[in-house]
């Protein structure tokens, strides 16, 4: 009897999209603890563009760095004042003491809920047939808006879980 063994990439295109979604959201939430400001937002881009890279290869769309980068930018821009936030947030943890706690905690919160939110729109669309190169932001704003309050439900709960689980 032979075992058939699963390469790294067959194991990717068996996830769920809900798993690829739910893993970059912790990693996001994890980044917003980083306590130096701006910093937090670069690497919170770099995980959010690996989500885009792998809920792309799910869905088996072509994925570039560059394309990626740009339908992020436009889609978070889209958002502005949602995005606005993150940064505020990221900035908050340049005050001493209070300020690193608070940036901290609400730099995690949002992350994830946009994390979220990203992952959601671009499931939906992959899973319509889109692709990077028919992406408009416009269309799907009223979209990412709901999915970021709903990430940020979700990204609560995921907290008060790792929370407990600390305890």
């Amino acid at each position: 009897m032979t075992e058939e063994i699963k390469t790294e990439e067959a194991v990717q295109t068996d996830e769920q999209p809900e798993n690829i979604i739910r893993n970059h959201v912790l990693g996001s939430m994890g980044v917003g603890l980083i306590p130096m400001p701006l910093v937090d937002l670069v690497a919170l881009t770099g995980v959010q563009l690996n989500l885009l890279r792998k809920l792309a290869k799910k869905y088996n769309v072509p994925f570039s760095q560059d394309k990626g980068k740009n339908v992020l930018a436009a889609l978070l821009g889209s958002g502005l004042p949602v995005s606005i936030s993150g940064a505020v947030a990221s900035l908050i943890k340049s005050i001493p003491l209070i300020g690193q706690t608070t940036g901290a905690i609400t730099m995690s919160v949002l992350g994830g809920a946009t994390t979220y939110a990203v992952g959601k729109v671009f499931e939906q669309h992959f899973a319509s047939g889109g692709t990077f190169l028919n992406f408009d932001p416009e269309a799907v704003k009223d979209y990412y808006a709901k999915m970021f309050k709903e990430g940020e439900k979700v990204a609560e709960e995921l907290k008060k879980k790792e929370d407990q689980k600390v305890k």
